[in-house]
């Protein structure tokens, strides 16, 4: 979870998630690299449906994991008691993604696909006292079918191998969303995605490795609370001032 402040004021925890991502991210395009290299410096091989990139259009479906995150902002509020409460999410929790592809063939290295998918997962809170230390962790399920539109361009390829890059845009709608907890999100989200990925063409399909970041454009955080009907719960809620989706997915695309 990422607080908006200076980075020089993030805590410990906070930068090293933070340089946990940038390494992640560095270490897969250094992949895509190495592998491009490698293939380059064979021979070069028989080539697995040589023409399966020059459909107009074709299907696929898509499976893997995600976790769900939020860039929280503190509203700095303070009780009528002298509580000032901050939240954080101390770890990413897994969940799970599938979906269908439908690709359009615009030219030699631009796709235009559109992924329908199913989310499943969770974001967990941890509320503590500035003063005390006391906390409050709860959990907040988060059920969405998003929209993703993207431009895929990909690179020349090479044998059985091709790297490529997307950037989109989604749109999501949950399917259910609970009343009367501590941290209540809207049901509705959008944003843009970015993402890295390799086509790898196997004799009966393709397969394609793919990591995705997506950064919600909007604040989710749902600020009208009259399902709350529990007071000792609202102290947390107006902890916060803003909450903005982040998801980073690793997805397997069978086309």
């Amino acid at each position: 979870m990422r607080i908006k402040t200076p980075y020089f004021l993030l805590k410990p925890s906070q930068l090293t998630r933070l340089a946990r991502l940038a390494m992640l991210t560095s270490l897969v395009t250094l992949l895509l690299f190495l592998c491009s290299m490698k293939v380059w410096g064979q021979h070069q091989k028989l080539q697995h449906q040589p023409y399966v990139d020059q459909r107009l259009f074709h299907l696929g479906f898509t499976i893997g994991l995600h976790t769900q995150d939020l860039i929280l902002t503190q509203s700095g509020y303070v009780s009528e008691d002298g509580e000032a409460w901050f939240s954080e999410i101390p770890r990413y929790s897994p969940g799970f993604t599938a979906g269908l592809i439908a690709d359009l063939h615009l030219n030699k290295r631009l796709n235009l696909r559109a992924i329908p998918t199913l989310q499943l997962g969770e974001k967990r809170f941890v509320f503590k006292e500035q003063t005390t230390g006391e906390e409050y962790k709860t959990r907040v399920r988060n059920n969405y079918i998003s929209l993703p539109l993207q431009l895929k361009l990909s690179a020349d390829r090479i044998d059985n191998f091709r790297p490529y890059v997307l950037l989109g845009g989604y749109g999501s709608i949950e399917l259910a969303s609970r009343k009367g907890e501590a941290m209540r999100l809207k049901p509705y989200d959008m944003g843009i995605e970015l993402g890295v990925g390799w086509d790898l063409y196997l004799p009966m399909f393709k397969l394609a490795p793919e990591l995705k970041l997506g950064l919600s454009l909007i604040d989710i955080l749902e600020k009208e609370r009259s399902d709350l009907t529990d007071d000792s719960l609202r102290k947390y809620a107006l902890s916060l001032s803003k909450a903005s989706q982040r998801i980073v997915t690793l997805s397997f695309h069978f086309e």
